[in-house]
């Protein structure tokens, strides 16, 4: 491609600042921005990047159809909410437009197993109109391509268990709230716990009509097993409160959680699949007290045993670059929904993005 990959921007809270850095140093360019906030719709984006102005003003979600119709930018950058449902409609709008899009929306990362009627949706009316829809972020490498390739290089694997835990207070209140953070203990019970407690066959109905609530695992366990050729023969999720020794502040609840409330939740989901391996992956997501820092935590089980740890990785950083360097392969890739353990292993992006699309 000879031309600079054109870029728009669909939400421009905290993780945009790092995508669209990270955009134009990559040798591309945004081309439009688009958010619902009327804190930052006239905004230019170097206010948002805390750079130079860029000629580029944030449009109102409004007007996101005309000013797609307009641009026709090569793909969209989609960092809004977290679960599907709540970022369908821009994803669906780049499916009826013909463009390309990623997201970071941590369901979308492997959609079919919690909401596979909207994911459908979106896959056929992106086949109709010839590009592609992804999701990506950090769990691409440190929940994905990290554990494959160690599982890559063992003989026999009976287990894979992992852990990560991050700071909500880097994502903004959606993610924050969709954790349960600030709840009393018994609200958390009401609210998040509760899902849990259900039959294989009611959180199958739920599934089914798109209105099931997946903590990240969930997804990533799919992706996962669908990276290995594992068989998914049965999986649950467990999610119970965590809290902490003092009263925390959180600048993004702005709120106060007090000791013993809910500062966010462990996720724990079991997969188990034909071929007779385990995956056990866990989530912790909270508001942080000054002692807690980011850990990404995996080891694969068998012949060997392997344990990686990444201590006090730069979540937001990585997830932010991780999109951008995906945003080639998504242009790339065949058209539909596609999930990245469908593509091209990710890779550093040494030149210019549009250098590297076929």
């Amino acid at each position: 491609m000879e031309n600079k990959l054109r870029v728009v921007q669909y939400g421009t809270g905290k993780m945009s600042a790092y995508t669209m850095k990270y955009v134009y140093e990559k040798g591309a360019e945004i081309v439009g921005a688009i958010d619902i906030n009327p804190k930052v719709i006239g905004k230019d984006i170097g206010e948002i990047i805390g750079c130079e102005e860029k000629g580029i003003k944030v449009t109102s979600i409004e007007n996101a159809e005309s000013l797609l119709k307009e641009l026709k930018p090569d793909v969209c950058i989609v960092t809004t909410m977290s679960l599907l449902n709540d970022v369908k409609d821009a994803l669906l709008l780049c499916a009826k437009l013909g463009i390309n899009a990623i997201t970071t929306c941590e369901e979308a990362f492997f959609s079919y197993n919690s909401n596979p009627n909207v994911t459908k949706e979106i896959d056929e009316l992106a086949k109709k109109n010839n590009c592609t829809i992804a999701g990506s972020g950090y769990q691409d490498i440190y929940w994905g391509e990290l554990i494959s390739a160690i599982a890559a290089s063992t003989h026999n694997i009976t287990k894979i268990k992992g852990s990560s835990s991050y700071n909500v207070e880097d994502y903004g209140i959606a993610l924050a709230e969709a954790h349960g953070a600030g709840l009393t203990l018994e609200e958390f019970d009401k609210k998040i716990a509760s899902v849990d407690r259900i039959s294989k066959e009611e959180r199958t109905a739920l599934i089914e009509s798109g209105t099931y609530s997946p903590s990240y695992m969930w997804n990533v366990n799919g992706w996962l097993a669908r990276k290995l050729g594992l068989t998914v023969t049965s999986q649950s999720q467990k999610c119970v409160p965590t809290t902490y020794k003092k009263d925390i502040d959180s600048k993004t609840l702005n709120m106060t959680v007090k000791q013993g409330d809910a500062t966010g939740m462990s996720a724990i989901v079991t997969t188990e699949t034909a071929e007779g391996i385990t995956i056990e992956s866990e989530c912790i997501g909270k508001v942080y007290g000054p002692d807690e820092f980011d850990k990404n935590e995996w080891t694969v089980m068998g012949e060997p045993d392997t344990t990686i740890v990444v201590n006090r990785p730069a979540t937001v950083e990585l997830t932010c670059a991780t999109i951008v360097n995906r945003l080639p392969d998504v242009v790339n890739a065949r058209p539909g929904f596609v999930p990245t353990c469908d593509m091209d292993e990710l890779m550093y992006r040494t030149k210019a993005l549009n250098t590297y699309v076929r």
